[in-house]
């Protein structure tokens, strides 16, 4: 195997022998093959939408983004699952293909002799073989494969928010057709590395548009997310831990359990759930129990009750973890032994199996108490402009902190923790991620009434504090967003923060700082062009980084 996808890889070079995240060498060679046969499917998918997109079925649209999100970073961790998958992807490629032959169409010639489109298997075995030639290390070239890897996890972080949209019935075809594009971009071996620079931002351009469409999903379907000060304590019913990303699932979840004497609770990145309007009418939604994805292993124990997982952030267990059997996982997320959640032709999924455990369960043991506040997305802040403004121009406000991004486990994560203590007390913190647990329940207090921390909500909610970046440009009356008092200081651990990223740089961000280690997978003549280009920079310590982003 070799993967360097994430933050916390072996040494900040590459995993060969097992992922630091726990998945084993053949689960990484099998992902490896999921995209390869993904692309495939992509080379007819999207000859095939030049057409008439109108002849794409909704399993063929959503195939390719529930593949590449398998793919992100602890996911799925299922051999067999992933077996299914790459399976499936071959039936799909060829019914595709069969419809573009019987609409007289001549095929596009680029790809039509290659493995990606001729790939089929007689036996898993034969898969593990070929899985071991089509990984990240078959491109020689540092910058060429440098530039792909960038790509491919951009697109990945795209698939995540898409699917989440495509639950809430928002679809965009032009969406799709630039992921099929650029898939296949990173198959082309006539693309030079200035082409696949100017691939890496239009990624990012659509990074922005997947994650406008999730939100504007997300708010036509819940409401526009309002300050809320969230429940950390726990009630005396049983409880239903849930965590991940996706608010179709937390939706479904509390129909069903309403009535039933189960409480819910959120976990990690579904914290945000509670900011929702349309949430708020269930009583038995109680509060968030825990912190950031990498403490489960400790909190799962705690709980008590059943957990389901709704995207990534898994976790493998020790073998004896007293929650194994408590565990619930549906959509792109895999782990051997689990239990799985179906899902319906119509979308739907039945959370009974879960209730019906839960009722069996002691109450959560508390772990913490009081409260923490959310809900900052860009509407609400946008309703806080004439005050934000003010204190800005009064002074009480000095500067902006964008710290955004994700939590992990390394021991130098501390660090933003630290940053977030020792920030003066005229600046603001906007946050969105799972960053946020290094330095949300501190009291870090407010200014005239407007909080220092200002959580917007979940990573693709990002797209809210480019959102108030830019209104503030525009109130202010000044050129670009670099004008702006306004520092980026942005932890990351795996793809969809590179999509964040890549938004980011589309939007004209500059000197952004990325941390706790830049990208492995960056080459260093890659690397120069994103400093020169971008200002993008690592971070110091915090006492230097402080002096020098005040200056």
């Amino acid at each position: 195997m070799f993967c360097y996808q994430c933050q916390e890889t072996a040494g900040n070079k590459g995993c060969t022998v097992r992922g630091v995240c726990g998945k084993f060498n053949t689960t990484s060679d099998l992902q490896d093959l999921l995209i390869f046969v993904t692309k495939g499917v992509a080379n007819y998918t999207n000859q095939l939408r030049k057409i008439d997109s109108k002849k794409l079925t909704l399993e063929e649209n959503k195939y390719i983004l529930n593949s590449m999100f398998i793919t992100i970073t602890n996911a799925n961790f299922d051999d067999i699952e992933i077996v299914k998958e790459i399976k499936k992807g071959i039936k799909i490629r060829e019914e595709v293909k069969e419809k573009l032959l019987s609409l007289n169409v001549k095929l596009d010639e680029k790809f039509e002799n290659s493995l990606m489109t001729n790939l089929d298997f007689k036996s898993v075995e034969e898969m593990y073989e070929v899985a071991k030639k089509v990984g990240v290390l078959r491109t020689e070239n540092e910058d060429i494969r440098s530039l792909r890897e960038i790509i491919t996890y951009g697109i990945k972080g795209m698939c995540a928010y898409a699917e989440h949209a495509m639950n809430l019935g928002k679809t965009k075809d032009e969406i799709f057709f630039f992921i099929e594009k650029a898939l296949l971009a990173t198959e082309d071996n006539s693309l030079t590395v200035e082409e696949l620079i100017n691939l890496v931002i239009e990624t990012g351009k659509y990074g922005v548009d997947v994650m406008a469409l999730l939100d504007d999903a997300n708010t036509s379907k819940y409401g526009n997310p309002e300050i809320t000060k969230v429940n950390i304590g726990v009630g005396k019913n049983p409880g239903i831990l849930i965590t991940g990303h996706d608010l179709r699932d937390i939706e479904m979840l509390l129909e069903q359990t309403e009535g039933t004497g189960i409480d819910v609770y959120t976990h990690s990145e579904m914290l945000p759930a509670h900011y929702y309007p349309a949430f708020k009418k269930y009583k038995h939604f109680v509060g968030n129990y825990g912190n950031a994805w990498w403490k489960q292993k400790e909190e799962f124990e705690t709980f008590n009750g059943p957990i389901v997982f709704t995207t990534n952030c898994i976790v493998p267990p020790k073998a004896d973890a007293s929650y194994n059997d408590r565990v619930f996982i549906t959509n792109a997320t895999g782990y051997p032994g689990w239990k799985k959640i179906k899902i319906n032709e119509d979308g739907t999924k039945d959370f009974s199996q879960v209730i019906e455990m839960a009722k069996n369960c002691k109450a959560p043991k508390e772990i913490e108490t009081g409260e923490i506040v959310g809900g900052f997305a860009h509407n609400q802040v946008l309703l806080l402009a004439d005050k934000i403004v003010e204190a800005v121009k009064t002074g009480a406000i000095k500067k902006f902190f964008v710290m955004g991004g994700c939590d992990g486990r390394v021991n130098s994560r501390s660090y933003y923790t630290e940053f977030a203590e020792k920030l003066p007390k005229d600046t603001v913190i906007l946050t969105a991620g799972c960053a946020k647990y290094r330095y949300n329940k501190l009291n870090l207090g407010d200014i005239n009434g407007i909080p220092r921390v200002l959580d917007a909500g979940q990573c693709n909610d990002s797209y809210s504090l480019a959102v108030i970046a830019l209104k503030l440009k525009e109130v202010f009356g000044f050129e670009s967003i670099n004008e702006l008092p306004i520092v980026f200081n942005i932890s990351w651990y795996e793809q969809k923060a590179v999509i964040v990223l890549l938004a980011l740089l589309y939007l004209g961000v500059k000197n952004i700082h990325l941390g706790p280690t830049l990208p492995a997978f960056i080459s260093p003549n890659v690397a120069k062009i994103l400093v020169e280009n971008f200002g993008i920079q690592g971070i110091g310590t915090v006492d230097e980084d402080i002096k020098k982003f005040l200056k």
